[in-house]
């Protein structure tokens, strides 16, 4: 009798059973129906295992490359303590990174996308139904050229099997009709989601705090950025039209070998596939640590070179130009000893798979070969085996590298999960409205403020400022002077207290109104890399040329950008190197009075420059704060003699408030500072004519 359950008549039964020889069918079957069962369980095993993989120890690793280490400069977590060194399996949270990301993938609001991504998938299982015919077809071809068929049956045959194999490729995983059809129609459903998660990330960085911007390192953000992006695109990819097609074919395989041969070929099929699968995800578990730590080396590299250019005026300053490239070079040899382990674990593994494809395949076709020479198989089914099996190993082999490149896709998203996961520190209040702003009136009422616990900023300050008058506030350097300009604005919430505008408290109105109304003038100016007119533009985006151009009358910058020979379109490079440290502050000026706002924060706006520029600025600074609200911090109490009321701070508390003549006969702290300047007068000023002031480079 055959192995496969072949059943003969009751005498050879049981002349083969007196004989010794083969069970009987009704014990054979029992034997096939418990190998099914024993698959369907090893299935759902290691279904579990993916889930549930064991990742890394948890104890914390350090990885010390060489004995610079410890000499390099500390480094401090992207995104908080948890977001580096990370001993965890990537399948960890995959719940809450599905639920972050499946959002940006489905295009909502599409039905034209959503149409594509349908068909997408129907052109998916076509090309499962076309493998599966393909050496089916293929076998027809060879037993009917063995059996001699008639020239009519077998073109046909001939025909539908180049047929489908034009619709099929030159192999699994090649690119056929359908392949590349579903390609070409999956572009623009992939284009939405890239351009739905860069837009995400966009929105969300800039919905962060200040205190998360002035703690991030630029370079390793928008490195984290790129890679994660890049990830989430391809993602869904790896997903939807490799992992689930291989799976289909792996069972498809296990059924049709099971039920079309008999069920050693199921069980050396599955058996193949459960180990292939078992060490793919051990392996590639254990490289996990590798890939991240290689991650951390790149984003620490690429930061120490932005870092570096940002700074090259510090650089050249110091001569240190081969400081930085020697600390640039540490930073990749690094990069590069993590990346050869990555690579090293990688051949590794790729070894491992080889072989194990290897003996199944071997096992395989010596089994169909004994069938053939005993007559229980055709040549074609030969045929059909070895097309079909290699057919079939071809999406296994490729399964080991859509595992790794979705383990990749999680740790390179590992960065931007952090970024969405990172909490805005100032969220508008459930249902709050516009600010209703009538006059301008400001009031601090007891505010209290840390940046950290246990050391307050500001301690009980309460002050108020009338529509139309100007405050300042003076102080020694910590005081809590700019801390007030940025409760203002709500760059941060008090800790307790009070802030109104017109007697609304500013935590109870939508943020994007309050700052609509605001102004802020500061100390640096910092530019886009963009034309003078759009720098100016920038407080307006919708304003005319016109209106750039009065604006920037106004600021008493007109003439001097005419002089440019680019005139409004000279480029001002990046930061703004290219204009003067006078000529930025005015264009600032130009940009807050082309904004309009109600209320203008001057934070210390001419501290850096020179007597003269000082002095013409702060006559533009003049007609920007006519008849608006104004708090100025002041570092030059000559700057605020005018000034409406002056508060002087210490220590993060009001010490002493009223107009310049009360607070200089009273004698008090201010009116020490006072006479100290006056005292300095004559040698500041010589200190500042001799070169605070930067020459411009050329437009």
């Amino acid at each position: 009798m055959a192995l496969g359950g072949y059943c003969e008549d009751d005498a050879s039964l049981a002349q083969a059973w007196a004989q010794g020889g083969f069970a009987p069918c009704f014990y054979f079957t029992l034997v096939q129906l418990g190998l099914w069962a024993l698959r369907y369980v090893a299935s759902f095993a290691l279904f579990v295992l993916g889930l549930k993989a064991p990742g890394l120890p948890p104890k914390p690793r350090q990885l010390l490359i060489n004995q610079d280490e410890a000499d390099a400069e500390p480094t401090q977590p992207l995104l908080g303590p948890g977001a580096r060194g990370r001993g965890r399996s990537t399948w960890q949270g995959l719940r809450h990174k599905l639920g972050l990301l499946l959002p940006l993938v489905w295009p909502r609001g599409s039905r034209r996308l959503q149409g594509l991504a349908l068909l997408c998938l129907l052109l998916l299982g076509l090309e499962r139904v076309v493998n599966l015919f393909v050496p089916l077809c293929y076998r027809n071809v060879v037993n009917e050229l063995t059996a001699a068929a008639p020239w009519h049956v077998l073109a046909w045959t001939v025909c539908t099997y180049v047929a489908l194999k034009f619709l099929q490729g030159g192999g699994a995983g090649s690119t056929g009709f359908v392949s590349n059809l579903r390609s070409f129609l999956w572009v623009r459903v992939q284009q939405f989601t890239t351009r739905r998660v860069q837009l995400r990330l966009f929105a969300h960085l800039h919905g962060l705090a200040l205190r998360w911007h002035l703690g991030r390192r630029t370079g390793e953000v928008l490195r984290s950025v790129d890679r994660g992006t890049a990830s989430a695109n391809s993602l869904l990819s790896y997903v939807v039209f490799s992992i689930a097609p291989t799976v289909a074919d792996i069972v498809i395989g296990i059924v049709y070998f099971t039920s079309a041969f008999n069920a050693w070929f199921g069980l050396i099929v599955f058996l193949c596939m459960s180990l292939y699968l078992t060490l793919t995800i051990l392996l590639t578990e254990w490289r996990t640590r590798f890939r991240r730590d290689m991650n951390t080396r790149d984003n620490e590299a690429k930061s120490r070179a932005v870092d570096s250019l940002l700074n090259f005026e510090t650089v050249k300053y110091y001569n240190a130009e081969s400081y930085e490239v020697d600390r640039f070079n540490a930073a990749i040899l690094k990069y590069q000893s993590s990346e050869w382990k990555v690579n090293a674990s990688l051949a590794l593994l790729n070894q491992t798979q080889n072989l194990v494809i290897g003996l199944g395949l071997l096992a395989g076709s010596l089994l169909c070969a004994y069938f053939v020479t005993e007559g229980k198989l055709q040549v074609g089914d030969f045929v059909l085996f070895g097309t079909y099996i290699i057919q079939l190993y071809t999406p296994l082999n490729w399964f080991g590298t859509y595992y790794r490149m979705i383990q990749s896709s999680f740790i390179d998203m590992e960065n931007m999960f952090d970024l969405l996961n990172e909490e805005q520190e100032v969220k508008d209040a459930v249902n709050a409205g516009d600010l209703r702003f009538q006059a301008g009136r400001v009031e601090f009422e007891n505010v209290h403020f840390s940046y950290v616990d246990g050391k307050e900023i500001l301690q009980d300050v309460s002050f108020s400022v009338m529509p139309g008058q100007t405050l300042a506030l003076v102080g020694p350097s910590g005081s809590g002077k700019t801390t007030v300009l940025r409760l203002l604005f709500r760059f941060y919430d008090v800790g307790s207290g009070c802030v109104r505008i017109d007697g609304q408290d500013i935590a109870k109105v939508r943020q994007a109104s309050l700052r609509a109304h605001v102004g802020v003038v500061p100390q640096d100016t910092v530019l886009f890399n963009d034309s003078i007119a759009n720098n100016i533009r920038y407080g307006r985006v919708g304003a005319t040329d016109q209106d750039v151009q009065a604006a920037a009358r106004a600021a008493d910058i007109h003439d001097r950008i005419l002089s440019f020979p680019d005139g409004y379109d000279t480029q001002v490079g990046e930061r703004g190197l290219k204009l003067s440290g006078g000529e930025k502050q005015r264009v600032a000026i130009a940009r807050t009075l082309l904004k309009d706002p109600g209320i203008i924060l001057l934070d210390e706006a001419t501290s850096a420059l020179d007597t003269e520029t000082e002095r013409n600025i702060q006559a533009s600074l003049a007609q920007v704060c006519a008849n608006r609200t104004t708090i100025v911090v002041a570092h030059r109490l000559s700057t605020v003699v005018g000034a409406d009321q002056i508060l002087v701070l210490k220590d993060g508390r009001v010490v002493e408030r009223g107009r310049h003549e009360d607070l200089v006969r009273r004698g008090g702290m201010y009116a020490g500072m006072w006479l100290q300047q006056q005292a300095g007068a004559d040698t500041d000023a010589e200190s500042k004519d001799c070169g605070t002031e930067k020459d411009p480079a050329p437009p």
